[in-house]
């Protein structure tokens, strides 16, 4: 009798071992959380691999700057709406800044005084980086396609801010210039894709295939330029075809609501995402909203 209780002590102690382990191996390999937060146009504060990580901020009050010319309701001033919440509490903890290219509405830094002159900021060429230093930011970084910052992979992808019409044009060609998107990874992480201001092209398709993110920022209010048909960044079909695409990624819709030329709102745009059913998986933050993955 006591050898066959020292047995089941035995094998109830293997039993618990074994789940223990079980149960340790899937902390260690599910997917580590990542934070969003939607600050305002296409400002966003993520928190990923226990780093954060200010994208394109844009902090001014509403009405600081007058609308873009030659676009869309230009009679607007800029940003249109408020921020949110404090400036301080938006940089509270941010250990780098990803700036993809230098528009107003994407930096306004050389204006403005609340982003550290030494923070790690990083940027899509030297052109930006010279602008952004000569602005008396110290700590100016180009990434690359293989750029690493405290254990967090930042991959330069690239876009077309416009049409090819548009880009044929001088000099609105040359004002719409270049913009980057930036792909996160970390061991254990799931994948982020800031697709950033682009419309849809084949250097999207192929970042998606290469990447296949689990979360797809996308900047989609429809911009238009006064005299031309087309946008210069993605509107709500694009955010379907995201939706079709990538059956196991979370589109979050950003970069409406705050600038003069957005020709699409949260409120379009969710009606969209509600006609064609496809709410399961396309988030569309309000400012402030933070989001999970």
């Amino acid at each position: 009798m006591k050898t066959l209780k020292t047995l089941v002590i035995a094998i109830a102690l293997a039993a618990g071992t074994t789940g223990l382990t079980h149960a340790a191996t899937s902390v260690a390999t599910s997917k580590s959380t990542v934070q969003v937060q939607q600050i305002r146009n296409a400002t966003a504060k993520i928190e990923y691999a226990g780093k954060t990580f200010l994208v394109d901020p844009f902090l001014a009050k509403k009405g600081t700057y007058p609308g873009f010319p030659d676009t869309f309701h230009s009679e607007l001033r800029n940003p249109t709406v408020e921020l949110p919440l404090p400036v301080n509490e938006i940089m509270n903890g941010v250990d780098a800044v990803i700036v993809t290219h230098t528009h107003l509405d994407h930096w306004d830094g050389g204006d403005q005084n609340f982003i550290p002159k030494a923070i790690p900021l990083f940027v899509q060429h030297e052109a930006d980086a010279k602008v952004i230093r000569d602005q008396g930011y110290t700590n100016v970084r180009i990434m690359t396609d293989s750029t690493e910052f405290e254990g967090v992979r930042l991959t330069k992808t690239g876009g077309r801010h416009g049409t090819e019409e548009m880009y044929s044009k001088k000099p609105l060609g040359d004002a719409l210039g270049e913009a980057m998107g930036v792909v996160f990874q970390a061991p254990g992480a799931k994948t982020v894709y800031i697709v950033g201001d682009t419309v849809w092209n084949a250097t999207v398709d192929a970042t998606l295939s290469k990447f296949n993110p689990d979360v797809i920022i996308l900047n989609t209010g429809d911009a238009r330029m006064r005299g031309y048909t087309g946008a210069i960044i993605m509107g709500k079909d694009d955010v379907l075809h995201a939706w079709q695409v990538m059956p196991n990624a979370t589109i979050i819709a950003t970069h409406m609501d705050a600038i003069n030329h957005m020709t699409l709102s949260r409120k379009e745009l969710r009606d969209h995402v509600n006609e064609h059913k496809i709410g399961d998986r396309v988030r569309i933050p309000a400012d402030g909203e933070v989001m999970k993955f």
